[in-house]
């Protein structure tokens, strides 16, 4: 009887390692293609924003999600956003290109993650080309298999010597 008690119990050890071992595969190649979805996220916004359109660049954004501009202040909202994005791009950025670069992605949990990205920004003002640069933290989530942008929070990087 210990025999088959201890065969039994080496097959159950041996199944679970099995189980556990592709759950790992599971998750990691689940992982891999949730950075995929929230780096294309994050092209849309860059596409967003180089097209001009207050609407492109806010439609990655949740409905009721929080923005807080560079300068502080906080926008509740997509349509915000939109708004605000629309109005800047008619005005102080119509001639401007921003480039992102997705600096790191960390998932609190299979649905939440956060998402760091630095931004360069090329724009004219007073006949002269101006250099903006930031870094952002967006916190973003997955609601039925789409990745959003529930929070964003945008900071300047200042130059040295600034």
């Amino acid at each position: 009887m210990s025999r088959q008690f201890t065969f039994l119990g080496a097959a159950i050890l041996v199944l679970t390692f099995v189980c556990i071992q592709s759950g790992h595969a599971q998750t990691s190649q689940d992982s891999k293609s949730d950075e995929a979805a929230i780096r294309k996220v994050v092209q849309q916004v860059q596409d967003g924003w180089n097209a001009k359109s207050g609407e492109a660049f806010a439609a990655p954004f949740a409905v009721d999600a929080d923005y807080v501009v560079v300068n502080g202040l906080k926008l509740k909202g997509r349509d915000l956003i939109e708004k605000g994005h629309m109005s800047i791009f008619l005005t102080i950025y119509k001639d401007s290109h921003n480039v992102a670069t997705v600096q790191s992605i960390r998932f609190l949990r299979p649905d939440v993650a956060v998402v760091h990205v630095e931004w360069n920004l090329e724009f004219r003002l007073n006949e002269k080309t101006e250099k903006g640069h930031a870094i952002n933290t967006m916190v973003m989530t997955k609601d039925g298999g789409k990745w959003r942008i529930a929070a964003f929070q945008n900071t300047a990087i200042q130059p040295p010597g600034r």
